[in-house]
């Protein structure tokens, strides 16, 4: 077999930019789920073991501010990204990498999720945690804690809810990949 015959039976693929984009979607994906993960799994357990109850709550609402600041930056990198597919779709017919509906669905519940989070709950969190650790009497002490978990349990529920919503958007993501539903040559 020569070498004009082995390059009809294999051909070249090559690398376009669907690629690219499609593997950067996942890696911020799982850098999503994979960070809160870890926070859940290996950071909140070594803080309050290690710190007191007000050092650890304050430690906490750090690292929850910068992994939503990160799981904000993945959000507007996949709408950044969907909008260059929807674009190019239209721009040239066959991409082979149109944006579904069900991705849509997906990424605009993350998105929906993470600004709730960011900018409606996240400030009110933090300002009922403050009060609760600024409140001098128990009685006021235990209605600021009762307050602010109230929120919290609800904020807690939220990332879990975004990352359920990114561990279905990276399966979707991945099986339309793995299943040749996505033409990238």
């Amino acid at each position: 077999m020569n070498r004009a015959e082995t390059s009809r039976i294999v051909p070249k693929q090559k690398f376009q930019w669907q690629w690219m984009i499609f593997y950067c979607e996942l890696l911020g994906l799982a850098i999503v789920i994979g960070g809160l993960l870890m926070i859940i799994a290996a950071v909140i357990p070594a803080v309050f073991n290690s710190f007191g109850m007000e050092p650890a709550g304050r430690f906490l609402r750090r690292v929850f501010d910068g992994y939503t600041q990160i799981s904000m930056g993945v959000v507007i990198f996949l709408f950044g990204m969907a909008a260059v597919r929807v674009w190019r779709n239209q721009v040239s017919t066959g991409i082979g990498f149109p944006l579904t509906t069900t991705e849509a669905i997906l990424l605009g519940s993350m998105g929906c999720i993470t600004v709730l989070i960011m900018w409606v709950l996240g400030p009110q969190t933090v300002a009922l945690q403050e009060l609760a650790f600024e409140a001098t009497t128990e009685l006021d002490k235990k209605a600021a804690y009762d307050e602010f978990f109230r929120l919290h349990m609800v904020v807690r529920a939220l990332h879990l809810m975004n990352v359920g919503v990114a561990i279905g958007l990276f399966v979707f993501k991945l099986r339309q990949g793995l299943t040749g539903r996505i033409s990238f040559c």
